[in-house]
């Protein structure tokens, strides 16, 4: 299993790399827009979750 997701894993950058006009910043882009998805995940759940009422 370990070896099947590493493998799709490259096989995802390579294609990445090919495809991507700036090939290079291409991977630290894709873990930007991951980090900043997470983040904006994470500030919903939080406001979700709290429960303020300061009516």
């Amino acid at each position: 299993m370990n070896q099947t997701l590493v493998s799709i894993f490259v096989f995802g950058l390579l294609l990445l790399f090919i495809f991507s006009p700036f090939a290079a910043l291409a991977g630290l882009m894709l873990f930007l827009l991951l980090a900043a998805l997470l983040s904006f995940m994470a500030s919903i759940s939080k406001a979700l979750i709290r429960n303020d009422n300061n009516q």
